[in-house]
């Protein structure tokens, strides 16, 4: 469940190179999802419906690029509105109180030419701690029908609920959450 915060990522920092380009999250293109284990018996997956953010691109030095990212813990859709609730409610995310969660990325490490290791804050439940994604570079380039700069990702962490004070339940229903991003973005004008 911590998996929700790492989407919500608050304002970025721009480095400034010349080749490095402000993008805008398309959150119609954008997804976060999350898996936990309830019981030992399923694996619940769910969503996050809504996530903002930008970052800075520089493609000749992918070390250079930042992101930051937020999502409204209120969009969440397991496909359970029961279970929803519950997941909104002071036993999980207490949303009332603690309505985003955010990502601020402070390095990026180049693994390979479709690899990135990014690392940051992430704030879930108003606890902040470091997190690191692994991305996988899906493409880079001009958007075929917006005919603008565009580029896309996949992400994916783990991380301990328990870590970011959501605890309930532990350890019936899982304290490990998966975490996976798929992210389209276009160039800011």
């Amino acid at each position: 469940m911590k998996k929700y915060a790492l989407l919500a990522l608050a304002a970025f920092a721009f480095a400034g190179t010349a080749d490095a380009a402000k993008y805008n999250i398309d959150p119609g293109h954008t997804q976060v999802q999350f898996t936990y284990s309830h019981f030992g018996f399923s694996n619940i997956t769910g969503r996050f419906d809504q996530i903002s953010g930008e970052f800075e691109l520089d493609t000749a030095d992918m070390a250079k690029s930042k992101i930051s990212v937020e999502i409204p813990i209120a969009s969440i859709s397991t496909g359970v509105a029961k279970l929803d609730q519950h997941l909104l409610g002071a036993d999980f995310f207490d949303a009332a109180k603690y309505p985003t969660a955010s990502f601020k990325s402070k390095s990026v490490h180049v693994a390979s030419a479709k690899e990135l290791h990014v690392s940051g804050d992430l704030t879930i439940h108003g606890v902040t701690k470091p997190a690191t994604l692994t991305v996988k570079v899906n493409g880079i380039g001009n958007h075929p029908m917006k005919k603008i700069p565009a580029a896309g990702f996949d992400a994916s962490t783990v991380i301990k609920r328990s870590d970011f004070g959501v605890g309930a339940y532990v350890p019936a229903v899982g304290d490990e959450v998966r975490i996976s991003i798929t992210l389209e973005a276009t160039e800011a004008k």
